[in-house]
């Protein structure tokens, strides 16, 4: 009853949404961005109300916003009741402590929402340990003033995990507590190796993309298995792995965490057992939803962090899912201007992007099973490949 009482008390929770607009990009991308930040504050169960843009040069070091924009926002936070504020970005701890002292209200950072999303969503022991470990290595900088507004206000989003306990409330007690943390996750390091040593024999296939483009549906679909999947950012944490069979030939396929825009550093570094699945693969099937306005970006993205996870390097098959969600406007065909991203059509696309994406490209809906057919026999094709190159004694399958 008690835990009821406090996941309403997060799904009531009101939050205004500010990102500063600098030189370096525009207000229609930066709107884009926040949009993608309301999608977070709805998957960690709050309510996102409205959006604050200020045009600057660079945020300002002190609050984020100007002293000016920062009274506006404190006026709607008075007047209509909002229980957080969320930052497009990542804050130092003055600027926390500062703005917080202006708007009298819960302040969060991308980062921090994220990984109250990560502890929310960690359902194993390893996920939890990693999450654990990112929340610590982020909080700790932050533990100036910040733990007497935890003790003052409990539960609700950014309110998971650690903090709750005054014990922890002592650097050198956390400090600790990472390198326990740490211990265990090289506990886990070597057991993930040695079950990905007995894994030998096998093609290992690994599903990669940004978060929420229908990975872990299109897991269930080649492998008949019962992955959770849900329209939220991050349903998957867990490296989940089965063996899969098509036509005479096994393989396995894993379903990896999603990657998103400024993925914290601290999550990359406690996730890298998770990551390592990615690394030790022999070919990635990059999904991308290609009903998302924002496609291209989420592909640069994920091509971002495989490198940073140095595995840049691996065949990769581009998956071009939601394709019956693809929505285009026709153009009137005595308009003369050249034509926008609105208005075209998913044809044209198929013939640009199979021309200059550098990889096999397929376009699919996992949702109504079109073209899953030739999804199949692209990867019996490729697997095999693969499976001649790495085990050319063991050819008996084909």
């Amino acid at each position: 009853m008690a835990k009821d009482k406090l996941e309403a008390q997060i799904e009531e929770e009101k939050a205004v949404l500010l990102s500063v607009c600098t030189s370096n990009t525009t207000l229609e991308r930066v709107m884009e961005y926040l949009e993608e930040l309301a999608f977070l504050v709805d998957t960690a169960g709050g309510v996102p109300v409205k959006k604050f843009v200020q045009n600057l040069a660079y945020p300002d070091p002190k609050t984020y916003f100007g002293s000016g924009k920062l009274d506006e926002v404190h006026d709607y936070i008075k007047e209509n009741d909002i229980d957080l504020a969320v930052f497009d970005d990542e804050l130092s701890p003055s600027q926390i402590r500062n703005i917080e002292a202006v708007l009298q209200c819960k302040i969060l950072d991308r980062t921090h929402l994220i990984l109250d999303i990560f502890s929310k969503r960690a359902q194993t022991a390893h996920a939890k340990v990693q999450v654990e470990l990112a929340q610590y290595q982020y909080l700790l900088p932050r533990l100036t003033g910040m733990w007497s507004h935890l003790q003052k206000q409990r539960g609700g989003i950014g309110m998971r995990g650690p903090g709750e306990k005054e014990i922890e409330t002592d650097r050198r007690i956390i400090r600790d507590r990472i390198s326990l943390l740490k211990k265990k996750l090289q506990d886990i390091d070597r057991q993930k190796l040695t079950q990905r040593s007995n894994r030998e024999k096998f093609v290992r296939v690994a599903l990669v993309g940004y978060t929420n483009v229908g990975k872990s549906t299109l897991m269930n679909l080649i492998s008949k298995s019962d992955v959770f999947a849900e329209n939220k950012l991050f349903a998957t944490l867990d490296t989940t792995v089965r063996k899969v069979v098509i036509d005479n030939l096994p393989f396995l396929l894993s379903d990896t965490v999603g990657f998103i825009r400024k993925l914290p550093h601290t999550l990359v570094e406690s996730f890298k057992s998770t990551l390592d699945e990615i690394r030790e693969t022999d070919l990635l099937l990059h999904v991308v939803d290609i009903s998302h306005p924002d496609f291209e970006e989420q592909i640069a993205v994920v091509n971002q962090t495989l490198e940073e996870i140095h595995a840049g390097n691996k065949p990769v098959i581009t998956i071009f899912n939601k394709i019956d969600n693809y929505r285009w406007i026709d153009k009137d065909p005595d308009d003369l201007t050249p034509k926008q991203k609105c208005n075209i059509t998913l044809d044209e696309l198929k013939q640009t992007w199979m021309a200059k994406a550098g990889t096999k490209t397929l376009f699919i809906s996992a949702k109504t099973k079109e073209n899953m057919d030739e999804l199949r026999t692209v990867l019996y094709e490729e697997i095999k490949k693969l499976h001649i190159q790495i085990y050319p004694f063991n050819n008996f399958l084909y």
